[in-house]
């Protein structure tokens, strides 16, 4: 909830419970939150307010306060209403804003730090000591969450993430782009890496059944510090973009789980592309049409085995047999032999890979 909706709702309240009427004004004298449509002092008189060093001037009918925020005077409230409680519960209210705009700044400070944490904009000292005047602790275990859906700021996702850890207050929910949201969960000392991989998924199926939305979450190794973040922060990205890449049937993504993906990521273009000229010459993975590929990529998943293959895809055990050995024809490969399966499947990673580095 944001800070006007909020402040909306406690003077709504206010004014249920004393039957008086708030409105607070801006430094432009414009109004912020108001609980009624009663005519507002002329501009003069709420300048000369806002230049006195009165915190309160009031008549029979209307009291006027001014709410301090780290010193200046960041809104005027008005209260209307008679009584003798009424300038009591004035400064009641004037607290109660002020303490919530305590809190919102503390919170957007506690933000900005995480944000600039991940982004490896502090040095090891800057962090801890801005760390320190937050009161976020140095040394605590975390792991960071990168969280992406189909549609870019996506705010009931958000909204749904932040009711999700909505009573965890050491973990923080933000963001550094338009493209995905960040979770920066504090770890207990039984917490392991089947932990985070759970809670990945748990992240996956509210999103789906809260949100209505398809989601895909990585997450870091764990970082034992502060000063360790950034690079968590890296290792979720890095997790994310290889997934996508090779493991487009999957939803999650751990960076310590990334198999042979991370390491075909991290050879260079020339040497991919001299690979798949060696195995498919002058062809190509799109020479193959789509449902013999999905004949494949399910041969694979049944460790190849004809006879299960065959039973999944309702497809006689001679149709596979065929179409393997055009395969074979083609390429010089038997998908029927490990070695053979193997380097195929390889190939078909390459080629993953090589497609989503040129575009």
């Amino acid at each position: 909830m944001s800070l006007q909706n909020t402040i909306q709702k406690y003077l709504e309240n206010w004014k249920n419970i004393s039957h008086l009427d708030f409105c607070l004004l801006l430094e432009d004298n414009s109004i912020y939150v108001s609980t009624c449509q009663k005519r507002l002092p002329s501009r003069s008189k709420l300048e000369d307010f806002r230049n006195s060093d009165a915190l309160c001037i009031s008549n029979t009918s209307l009291c006027l306060y001014k709410v301090m925020n780290k010193g200046d005077c960041a809104y005027l409230l008005l209260v209307w209403g008679s009584g003798e409680s009424m300038p009591t519960i004035g400064e009641l209210a004037v607290c109660q804003i002020q303490s919530l705009l305590e809190a919102y700044a503390e919170k957007n400070d506690k933000n900005t730090f995480m944000q600039n944490l991940l982004l490896g904009n502090y040095s090891e000292v800057d962090a801890f000591n801005r760390a320190k005047k937050l009161h976020i602790s140095p040394s605590s275990q975390r792991a960071v969450f990168v969280v992406e859906t189909r549609q870019a700021r996506d705010e009931h996702a958000l909204a749904t993430i932040r009711n999700i850890f909505s009573a965890r207050t050491k973990d923080f929910i933000t963001s550094v782009d338009d493209n995905s949201i960040i979770v920066v969960r504090e770890l207990t000392s039984t917490e392991s890496y089947d932990d985070l991989e759970n809670i990945a998924y748990m992240l996956v199926d509210m999103l789906g059944t809260e949100a209505m939305t398809q989601a895909w979450v990585s997450y870091s190794n764990v970082a034992d510090d502060l000063k360790q973040l950034s690079n968590a922060y890296k290792e979720a990205r890095t997790a994310m973009e290889i997934g996508k890449i090779f493991y487009a049937e999957r939803n999650v993504f751990g960076y310590r789980r990334l198999g042979i993906g991370r390491l075909i990521y991290q050879l260079p273009v020339s040497v991919c592309e001299l690979f798949i000229q060696e195995i498919f010459g002058e062809e190509s993975l799109d020479s193959i049409d789509g449902e013999t590929l999905a004949i494949i990529r399910t041969f694979f998943e049944n460790n190849l085995n004809l006879s299960e293959t065959s039973r999944q895809l309702y497809v006689h055990r001679n149709t596979l047999v065929y179409r393997f050995e055009k395969i074979q024809k083609k390429f010089g490969l038997d998908l029927r032999t490990f070695e053979d399966a193997l380097t195929f499947k390889l190939a078909m990673l390459v080629s993953s890979y090589l497609t989503t580095s040129r575009s």
